[in-house]
């Protein structure tokens, strides 16, 4: 096998990002409503300094948290990229630290289709794949896309299997 691999070009849906945002602010919500009654508790019952001070310091983070999560969803969608063909499933991801994956598809054991409730929402769904050592998964992708790269994978992975 002497051919050269280009670059994975598919993109995940647009409305990954949004999916990202209200995850993400959903997850704020609650860290930040916890933060919240830590210090209610705190002043009720006047715990030592240092619990104060650890709280102030887990609160500028989550801060930073905050900040960084609504920054995150649109470098994260502007990097990542998949393809498939008969030899590899490709992904190419990562917002700060780059990462590019090449699973062969004679390593493929399984591929589903996953839906949460913010991906059915929007009409999207995740697929995920399974090997012997490590799971993938390409988030956000249009629900019929998602059924059809399932189907494309499947099919991939089972002839490299029946050719061995």
């Amino acid at each position: 096998m002497t051919s050269t691999l280009n670059a994975p070009q598919k993109r995940l849906a647009k409305e990954a990002i949004k999916v990202w945002l209200i995850s993400d602010m959903i997850a704020n919500l609650i860290g930040f409503l916890v933060l919240g009654i830590l210090f209610y508790l705190d002043i009720r019952f006047s715990w030592k300094e240092w619990i104060r001070l650890l709280l102030i310091i887990l609160t500028v983070f989550a801060l930073i948290g905050g900040v960084w999560s609504l920054i995150y969803p649109f470098l994260s969608y502007k990097n990542w990229r998949y393809d498939v063909d008969e030899h590899f499933l490709q992904l190419k991801l990562g917002a700060i630290k780059e990462m590019h994956q090449l699973v062969p598809m004679t390593k493929i054991q399984s591929v589903a289709t996953e839906q949460g409730p913010l991906l059915r929402r929007y009409g999207l769904c995740s697929v995920s794949v399974e090997t012997m050592g490590s799971s993938h998964s390409i988030p956000a992708l249009p629900k019929r896309a998602a059924i059809e790269l399932r189907n494309q994978i499947a099919t991939y992975a089972k002839i490299k299997e029946v050719e061995q």
